[in-house]
């Protein structure tokens, strides 16, 4: 198994980019290898590592179909449903409460969580 060569942080050559930097561009890696590696120097804990990709071999992102629109419309509703009144609350829930705000802010809500 051969090493990934290793670059330094804001040297590494032309051609490669990283997943994010991909995207921007319109392209996903496809399935290649990753094909070299990033490191940015940290102080305290070990290096900070990103994976590079070869541009030449991205392929570009796949368009969204009107499936795909429709099944992420209904997740991102889903998210937006309270379990305990089941009401959508305009926000997402967010899953440190588990339910929306005026549901956790009433003191019956403390009685369920115990």
């Amino acid at each position: 198994m051969a090493t990934l060569p290793v670059y330094r942080w804001r040297l590494a050559p032309d051609g490669y980019a990283t997943v994010r930097q991909l995207r921007a561009r319109g392209l996903r890696p496809g399935g290649q290898d990753v094909a070299a590696q990033l490191e940015r120097p940290r102080r305290r804990r070990g290096p900070l590592v990103a994976y590079l990709y070869r541009i030449d071999r991205a392929l570009p992102v796949r368009p969204m179909t009107p499936a795909r629109w429709a099944a992420l419309a209904k997740a991102n509703t889903a998210r937006r449903i309270c379990p305990e009144c089941e009401r959508d609350a305009g926000y997402v829930i967010p899953t440190s409460l588990g339910m929306c705000v005026p549901c956790h802010d009433t003191p019956s809500a403390a009685v369920r969580a115990a």
